[in-house]
């Protein structure tokens, strides 16, 4: 890869491997030179749009990993098929950077860290919403010490009506693995972990509530369920869950995500309190502009309130840049998927103690 671009395709052509796409055509040492997925379409058009030739435009995802002679791909389709089509491209060479949740339970993503380990390769998830401006500063401020010892966190996800489509494969358990808290309750939790410096979780509590999908509620693109029904199976997923988490060290974590929920707009945040002081960021719907970062500390002894600037969102382009720069830098121990993994490890943690009505103590 020496002295030359990188080849690079996309599996999924939907939003997020759109998202991919962009990406790889935007940065100057990096080819987007072919894409997969079965809206037949859909995959003529972008294929028109990003100048991919005929023969590059796969209707399914094994030609393109064993045929297009790529450098690295990106695995942006629904949830259970993220390891069969990772360890595969891992096995035929490839670096693969996947879209979250990187499986459907943590058995499975294991499996994908594994492989990375066994073929030598890069593997990644895209936690796009870590490199959002509001949460790049809040790290600076935590790394750099200005709130203490941070002791408490509070993060949370919350939709108005948000399911993504009732009977998709989002709202199918088979193809998904969960609901609300794996959907973007993941997110949240990433961003936290993320912040805080990884600490492990060690023990959580959790519960997880469906409210709204299975009465056909919750969701605008399917307003006539609510006459119809939803059909048995449509929807075997939670859309409201909320955990409480215990974190190495003795800080504790409160979690909550939502699909749908009797609230006046949707919402996110992320809240920290520490020994020396504490922030907030909070945002509405992911493309809101109304977005506030609040920092409360003392200078001088005096109580102050500091409202720093801002930098761009990195999106999608941040993430695909810190997969490439891995892939560059030829040393990839470092980069197996760990840490994506031990947010899955977390999940199953919640999934578990909800069904049990008790609290789980995490094992790794």
């Amino acid at each position: 890869m020496i002295g030359r671009p990188l080849r690079a395709g996309v599996i999924g052509l939907g939003w997020a491997g759109q998202q991919h796409m962009a990406a790889y055509a935007d940065i100057a040492d990096v080819e987007l030179v072919a894409i997969a997925g079965k809206e037949i379409d859909q995959l003529k058009a972008l294929g028109e749009q990003y100048g991919i030739a005929k023969e590059h435009r796969y209707v399914d995802w094994q030609p393109l990993v064993e045929q297009a002679g790529l450098d690295v791909v990106s695995v942006a389709i629904p949830t259970t098929l993220h390891a069969p089509v990772t360890v595969a491209a891992l096995a035929a060479g490839l670096h693969v950077l996947s879209e979250k949740p990187m499986a459907e339970n943590a058995d499975v993503a294991r499996l994908m860290v594994e492989a990375a380990e066994r073929y030598d390769r890069v593997l990644d998830v895209s936690f796009n919403h870590r490199h959002r401006g509001e949460v790049q500063v809040l790290k600076r401020v935590i790394d750099d010490g200005l709130l203490g010892k941070i002791y408490y966190a509070k993060a949370g996800w919350l939709r108005r009506e948000g399911i993504p489509g009732i009977g998709s494969w989002f709202t199918r358990r088979a193809t998904s693995g969960g609901g609300a808290l794996t959907d973007i309750g993941i997110h949240m939790l990433d961003m936290v972990l993320h912040l805080l410096g990884e600490p492990a979780v060690i023990r959580a509590t959790a519960q997880t509530y469906a409210e709204f999908g299975p009465r056909g509620r919750g969701s605008s693109l399917d307003m006539t369920m609510r006459k119809t029904g939803v059909q048995q199976g449509a929807f075997d997923v939670e859309d409201l869950s909320t955990a409480f988490l215990r974190l190495a060290g003795g800080a504790t974590l409160l979690l909550e995500s939502s699909w749908a929920q009797w609230i006046p707009r949707d919402q996110c945040y992320v809240t920290v309190f520490g020994s020396d002081g504490g922030a907030s960021i909070t945002w509405g719907a992911p493309d809101d502009p109304a977005r506030t970062i609040d920092i409360w500390t003392e200078m001088g002894g005096i109580p102050a309130v500091l409202l720093p600037d801002v930098p761009p969102d990195g999106k999608h382009l941040a993430c695909v840049l810190d997969f490439l720069g891995r892939v560059r830098a030829g040393e990839y121990r470092n980069h197996r998927g760990v840490e994506a993994l031990s947010r899955a490890v977390v999940i199953d943690a919640c999934y578990a103690s909800a069904e049990k009505g008790a609290e789980v103590v995490l094992t790794g």
